[in-house]
């Protein structure tokens, strides 16, 4: 029995030997080893016949696409490579705005409104208080004085006067004798006064400061004053007119009347 383990042991030792030098004959007969930089990746299996390649991995997010006519692109195109259309140029419209304040700033440009009558020009002073004095007493001839003659002359109105001054006041007088004339001047010489055209050959100090105001920019104390001038229903016109078109006075520095005349 013992001898049996034996051979049975031996055959076996054997058998491992004989292929373990068969396996190095094999290495001694094969062709040289390959280096490193032969060694090849290998290649997907070719597409069988009808069937379609397998899709190319998408590419990393900011690598240049490439056209298939022209090559790479410069730069990154990150649109094609995460499937979205390129964005719509943004237009933005800027409505344009009108000033509504740009034509009354032009027409009514700022302006000093004048009260003291230290202010004024001795000259224009007595020029003042004398056609008060003259239409305080009622009667309009006291006024022809005043007026002056010639190129000197007060202005009446924005056409010619072809008659007598005096009797001009009168007929436009709405008592026809021209006391309401004589009314309107006092009054228009206690507003506030502006002192326009500064040393030019028109300077002129005028009453009263509305013609130089829009109707709509007065204070309350403002409508008031102008209230003492004219009614409400006037004012409204005026305001539709687009300036007060009431009369106004103009003395020169040298103490002469330049006009008294109603419009704009």
């Amino acid at each position: 029995m013992v001898d049996k383990r034996k051979r049975l042991r031996h055959l076996s030792d054997s058998i491992v030997a004989t292929a373990i030098i068969g396996a190095l004959l094999a290495v001694v007969t094969a062709g040289p080893a390959l280096s490193l930089s032969e060694l090849k990746e290998a290649e997907p299996p070719a597409a069988e016949s009808g069937q379609e390649a397998p899709p190319a991995p998408d590419a990393p997010l900011g690598s240049p696409a490439e056209d298939p006519e022209t090559g790479p692109e410069t730069g990154p195109s990150i649109g094609p490579a995460i499937g979205l259309p390129d964005p719509d140029p943004i237009i933005r419209t800027v409505p344009q705005t009108e000033d509504p304040d740009l034509e009354t700033a032009v027409k009514f440009p700022p302006v000093d409104i004048l009260t003291d009558l230290a202010l004024l020009p001795e000259p224009v002073r007595r020029m003042r208080q004398l056609i008060i004095e003259a239409a305080t007493t009622g009667e309009i001839d006291r006024l022809r004085a005043l007026l002056g003659t010639g190129p000197t002359a007060t202005q009446l109105a924005f056409g010619e006067v072809d008659t007598d001054p005096v009797a001009y006041l009168r007929s436009i007088s709405g008592d026809g004798e021209g006391q309401e004339i004589l009314a309107i001047l006092i009054d228009l010489l206690n507003t506030g006064f502006l002192h326009v055209d500064v040393g030019e050959p028109s300077e002129t100090f005028v009453w009263p400061y509305f013609v130089a105001l829009p109707l709509e920019a007065l204070t309350p104390p403002q409508k008031v004053e102008l209230l003492r001038l004219v009614t409400a229903g006037d004012v409204e016109d005026m305001k539709a007119y687009g300036a007060y078109n009431f009369y106004r006075i103009g003395i020169s520095p040298e103490g002469e009347w330049a006009f008294f005349v109603a419009g704009d």
